[in-house]
C-alpha cells in the first residue's frame, strides 16, 4: 500500500514528504529542495531554458544574433503569480487555511500537483507552464509547456535546466551512443551507455556540447554533498525517465551561458556543480561549411509553435 504525502502548506512555500522522500516548493521559484535519504538533489530550482551554447556554424550563419534575444529569456523569465496547487485532484487555495482560521496547515494526500508559469522577457512575450506532480510512490513528474507567439525567433533549444550541488561522478543512459543532434545522428543504435565524469569537448572556443539525443532514461550518479557532517563517499543515483517519447539531454559542469561566455578552455570556471538539462526540443548544429549555411529547416526550432515535453524522476 502507497505511503501519504504529508503535505506542509505555510505563507510562502509546501513542504512534501513521502517515503524518504522531501520536495520544498517556493512559491516565486518552484522545487528549491529535493531530498532523498537526507541528500540534496537541488542547488537551484528548475528553470526552462531556451538557449545551448553557439557554435562556429551558429555564429558564422549569424543565428546567434537573430535569436538574441532567448538569452534574455534564459537569464531572467519569472513566475508570474501564485502557483496552481491541486491535492488529489482537487484546486486548494495558497496560503491555505485550516478549518481553525489560522494560517498554514497540515494535510495528507495519494498525490500534489503544483503548476507555475514562466513569463519571458522577449518582444513580444510568451510563458512557458511547469507542472509537477507527486505521489505517494516517490514519484515526481514533471511537464513543460511552451506557449508559442508571431514574431518569435527561431528557438536554438527548448528544456528544463536542474543544477545539483556537487559533481557528478558520471551518469548512465539508454539511448543513441555519442554526442548527438537532430542533425547528427549517425547510424549508431540505441543501447546502455555509461559515462564517467562530466566531459566537456575540448574544442578551442567552447561551444556547446554533450548532447546525448533519443533517450528513455538517464541515471546521474553523485559521491559527495555539501553537508559537512557527511563524510560518506558511497555513491548514489537519480534517474530520469521520458514518459511519452524520448527525450535529448545533457549533464554538464557548465550552464550554457557559462561556456559561452569563454574564449578558450582555461577561461571555464571550476568544476563545482552538474548541470543536468532535459530537452523537448534541440537545434540542429548545422555545419555543412561553418560560414553562412543555415541549419536545415526540418532540424530549425519555431518560436511562433507550441512545444510540449514531460519527463518522471524516480528517485
Amino acid at each position: 500500500m502507497s505511503e501519504k504525502i504529508a503535505v506542509i502548506i505555510d505563507e510562502e512555500m509546501i513542504g512534501l514528504h513521502a517515503g524518504g522522500v522531501a520536495c520544498l516548493f517556493d512559491y516565486g521559484e518552484g522545487p528549491v529542495s529535493l531530498r532523498v535519504g537526507g541528500r540534496e538533489w537541488l542547488y537551484r530550482a528548475p528553470r526552462p531554458t531556451f538557449w545551448r551554447a553557439t557554435t562556429d556554424n551558429d555564429r558564422g550563419n549569424g543565428f546567434s544574433v537573430r535569436s538574441a534575444q532567448w538569452v534574455g529569456a534564459e537569464l531572467f523569465s519569472a513566475v508570474k503569480g501564485l502557483p496552481k496547487l491541486q491535492v488529489d485532484g482537487k484546486p486548494v487555495a495558497i496560503p491555505y487555511t485550516p478549518a481553525d482560521g489560522s494560517t498554514g496547515g497540515k494535510l495528507e494526500a495519494s498525490d500534489v500537483s503544483l503548476s507555475y508559469v514562466f513569463v519571458t522577457p522577449t518582444n513580444p512575450s510568451t510563458s512557458v507552464d511547469v507542472c509537477y506532480r507527486f505521489d505517494a510512490t516517490s514519484r515526481l513528474s514533471v511537464r513543460v509547456r511552451y506557449h508559442g507567439q508571431p514574431g518569435l525567433p527561431q528557438l536554438p533549444a527548448f528544456g528544463l535546466r536542474m543544477v545539483m550541488p556537487t559533481p557528478a561522478t558520471g551518469f548512465a543512459y539508454f539511448g543513441l551512443p555519442g554526442e548527438t543532434y537532430p542533425d547528427r545522428l549517425g547510424s549508431g543504435r540505441r543501447q546502455l551507455v555509461e559515462v564517467e565524469g562530466m566531459p566537456v569537448t575540448p574544442y578551442l572556443v567552447p561551444q556547446e556540447c554533450g548532447m546525448r539525443t533519443d533517450v528513455d532514461w538517464v541515471r546521474i550518479t553523485r559521491e559527495t554533498t555539501l553537508n559537512n557532517a557527511d563524510a560518506s563517499r558511497a555513491p548514489y543515483s537519480l534517474t530520469v525517465a521520458s514518459v511519452d517519447r524520448p527525450l535529448s539531454f545533457t549533464c554538464l559542469p557548465y550552464t550554457p551561458l557559462e561556456l559561452e561566455n569563454a574564449d578558450h578552455q582555461e577561461e571555464l570556471p571550476p568544476v563545482r556543480r552538474t548541470v543536468l538539462t532535459v530537452y523537448g526540443a534541440v537545434r540542429g548544429v548545422g555545419g555543412i561549411d561553418s560560414w553562412g549555411a543555415d541549419v536545415g529547416e526540418r532540424y530549425a526550432i519555431s518560436g511562433e509553435q507550441d512545444l510540449e515535453f514531460g519527463f518522471a524522476v524516480t528517485l
